[in-house]
């Protein structure tokens, strides 16, 4: 078995460290978008599997530091407050899993990334949708199911959710905190199935491995500018981000066609 570093030329190696410290930093100020960037600029270098696999130790590592950043007493909370999301979430997940095959996912991409384009948008343009605390076991059921209908259809599930923190404006160090522990559920699970599917072995592990380096430095650098970011910017970054992600889902829709 040769080096799996020789398999590319340096170019598309740097391209692949610049792709992937740009998501890192793009995941430190909002709390997501790291697999997005990196699933889609990866794959414009990279054989699809081997982006999937390189991408997959950088999301499990991010959302564990932005999962117990705070200590792990801030994490169970997260658990405490979202666990009737997190529970429909999951349970939706399971049944909806059965529907990969009957469902197009062209028709759930577009289902999914044209509402939340245009949440983002309305909302950059000035617009105020809010949850209020008085409804929130109807809405915490309702985005939990649609997170779960459109996550065990099409691996898409992280929209939703950034759609439901925004609309009830959390705190921008819990929103990254709520972000980090649920979606690293998600990249335990990834991890494993692709450990089991043949993605991750024992070529694609090193290059994941080594993704981890761009991936925690722009990580690192985007954790700074949240830091820094006052909860108004904080909450229009994260739409504007969220709006990229919805119009990169009516992409793909566009591509299944």
């Amino acid at each position: 078995m040769g080096d799996p570093f020789l398999q590319f030329p340096a170019s598309i190696l740097l391209a692949a460290a610049a792709i992937t410290f740009f998501a890192g930093f793009v995941k430190g100020a909002t709390g997501f978008a790291m697999p997005m960037i990196m699933i889609s600029g990866l794959g414009s270098i990279l054989p699809a599997e081997t982006a999937l696999a390189i991408l997959i130790l950088p999301t499990l590592v991010s959302n564990m530091f932005q999962s117990f950043r705070q200590g792990w007493r801030a994490a169970l909370a997260v658990v405490r407050r979202f666990w009737l999301y997190i529970g429909v979430m999951i349970a939706v997940l399971v049944v909806s899993a059965v529907m990969v095959t009957r469902v197009p996912q062209t028709v759930m991409f577009f289902a999914i990334g044209v509402p939340i384009m245009l949440f983002a948008v309305v909302q950059l343009a000035g617009a105020q949708f809010r949850l209020a605390p008085q409804t929130r076991i109807r809405d915490e059921v309702m985005f939990g199911t649609v997170s779960g209908l459109v996550g065990g259809v099409s691996g898409v599930w992280g929209p939703p959710l950034v759609a439901y923190l925004v609309a009830i404006d959390v705190e921008k160090r819990e929103a990254v905190r709520t972000l980090g522990v649920i979606f690293a559920v998600g990249a335990v699970a990834l991890a494993g199935a692709h450990l089991r599917s043949g993605v991750l072995n024992a070529e694609t592990i090193p290059l994941s491995a080594a993704a981890l380096v761009p991936a925690l430095g722009g990580l690192a650098l985007g954790t700074r500018l949240h830091d820094r970011m006052p909860q108004a910017t904080f909450r229009r970054v994260m739409l504007g981000v969220l709006a990229v992600a919805g119009l990169n889902l009516v992409r793909r829709g566009f591509i299944g066609m």
